[in-house]
């Protein structure tokens, strides 16, 4: 996956960062995504491992541990890099908005 896939991402590539913040197994990732957009975004097996696999691969997370029963994903300093950089842009849509939805822009 080159850097300028990375460009944008999706929500649940997002949220999956997110919750990499600190060390999490798959399973708890998929219910943190759930619990912190209120059920909005809801990450399937399928998507959470093919992403997992894809982020490791990349060098954008790593496995810390593994106990036998599950494996524990932590965000590198790439991971985190790239997480903030998201951030920041989402952060500057909404800026943006904000100009028009109620702002000097607003009529």
């Amino acid at each position: 996956m080159a850097r300028e896939q990375l460009k944008n991402l999706t929500e649940p590539m997002y949220y999956l960062l997110l919750t990499l913040y600190t060390p999490r197994h798959g399973y708890e990732i998929m219910q943190m995504i759930q619990d912190i957009t209120n059920n909005r975004v809801q990450v399937g097996a399928g998507t959470l491992y093919s992403l997992l696999s894809r982020f490791e691969k990349e060098k954008i997370i790593e496995q810390v541990d593994d106990d036998g029963r599950r494996k524990i994903y932590s965000l590198t300093n790439k991971g985190k890099g790239i997480l903030e950089n998201e951030h920041e842009r989402l952060r500057a849509l909404v800026s943006d908005g904000n100009k028009f939805i109620g702002g000097p822009f607003h009529e």
